[in-house]
């Protein structure tokens, strides 16, 4: 099957008819046979080494056709999951909709302001904005979930403060074995530590037009939290991955990095490929292997390879001993693909390969990173900036950071 023919995205039908996606899967899957058919003839002409350029650009074009279908699939399954807030006569509105409503399309504030008591904004009230209702904020909650590639395998904690303190064991009581009669000596007491995860603004600013605000069909909910969830996913994934926690998370990747044999809690260890930028030659399955092994068995049961694209299509490309690839495409529609038996999560983020890079993360994030939400996604009708649009500034508060430093390994593309 030719690559050019697996190539194309696949066509939006209806929300909730499934056949789109069974289709998208079906040629998905086609596609990755067309691969794994094209790179094992290309490693054969390694073997023999008469490599035929044409055998080796077939494969690059198939993985990005590969690529590009993951992703239109992605798509279709996100789209589903996008919840329905239109006015279908299915629930009646909150009166706080109803008041949010009003303050959307003519700037209406007064049923809203009765309603909205609390502080709009950390450390000054009266600019903040007003909450939108609690079923939108649960639907752009929802959705970050799926879009923000960390967020969907770390663990996520709401507060009602600016900060969460979180508490973790130094060294436990002293313990020990004893007699059934003997005496039990006192033990010494447990020493705490404290890690903190300070919530940071994060904004986006959709405009509307007044024919859009004019319009009694139109679901202002479904329309702010459609025009945000996609900007705060991205802004989210970045920082979750390399933000240095200065008015931002604080990404897995910033903090200080040390080869696994000198790993101490605070620090994320490392295993390293033995090849400045790249993977071994040969055996290159054994490093991936040394990493997974590098984790806890605790851990272990739980864990996630995380990478890009690039780095995910090198990958794809590997096998193992046996000949089989250690790439699999998703079992199916909204699955993950796995690598080596544990599922693989793509996040643009990660850095590419590069002396010295660590492109490649694995571990539990569930218990190794904690992402802290602050309650209430909060609103600013603004119809004065950009006349004739209507700027809408919304905000959250969120923060990040490692929490458990022993359940995240990276692999490091250098040779210390």
């Amino acid at each position: 099957m030719h690559a050019v023919e697996q190539s194309r995205a696949p066509e939006t039908k209806a929300a909730g008819d499934t056949s789109d996606i069974a289709e998208a899967f079906g040629d998905f899957m086609s596609t990755f046979e067309a691969f794994r058919e094209s790179n094992d003839q290309r490693l054969a002409e390694i073997e023999r080494r008469s490599t035929d350029a044409l055998t080796v650009e077939k494969v690059e074009r198939i993985s990005k056709a590969l690529d590009e279908q993951k992703r239109a699939l992605d798509g279709l399954a996100l789209r589903r999951m996008r919840p329905q807030l239109g006015h279908d006569g299915q629930a009646l509105p909150s009166e706080h909709k109803q008041a949010f409503d009003a303050y959307m399309r003519s700037g209406d504030e007064r049923a809203i302001r009765g309603l909205d008591t609390k502080a709009m904004s950390y450390g000054s009230g009266p600019d903040g904005g007003y909450l939108v209702p609690g079923e939108t904020e649960a639907a752009i909650g929802k959705r970050l979930a799926a879009l923000s590639p960390i967020r969907s395998i770390a663990s996520v904690r709401q507060v009602s403060s600016a900060v969460l303190k979180k508490p973790f064991s130094v060294s436990g009581p002293a313990v020990g074995w004893v007699a059934e009669t003997a005496a039990r000596p006192q033990t010494a007491a447990t020493t705490l530590a404290e890690l903190q995860f300070p919530t940071m603004e994060l904004y986006a600013m959709p405009a509307a037009t007044a024919s859009l605000l004019d319009d009694a069909v139109v679901d202002l909910d479904q329309w702010i939290s459609s025009e945000v969830e996609a900007a705060f996913a991205e802004q989210e994934g970045t920082a979750f991955v390399t933000g240095n926690g200065t008015n931002k998370p604080k990404g897995f990747l910033d903090y200080t990095k040390v080869a696994e044999a000198s790993w101490v809690w605070g620090q994320i260890g490392y295993i390293a490929t033995g090849v400045s930028g790249a993977l071994p030659a040969s055996n290159a399955s054994d490093v991936l292997i040394d990493t997974v092994y590098a984790l806890k068995a605790g851990y272990r049961q739980n864990a996630t390879w995380v990478m890009n694209r690039k780095v995910q299509a090198s990958i794809r490309k590997l096998k193992d001993a046996d000949g089989n690839y250690l790439w699999q495409p998703p079992a199916a529609p909204g699955n993950r693909a796995m690598l080596m038996g544990f599922p693989l999560v793509e996040a643009e983020d990660m850095p590419n390969a590069a002396a010295d890079a660590t492109p490649i993360a694995f571990g539990d994030f569930s218990r190794g990173y904690l992402v802290v939400d602050r309650t209430g996604v909060r609103v600013l009708r603004d119809p004065y900036t950009a006349k004739p649009y209507v700027l809408f500034y919304t905000t959250k508060r969120v923060g990040g950071g490692v929490q458990d430093f022993d359940a995240i390994k990276l692999l490091k593309y250098g040779t210390t």
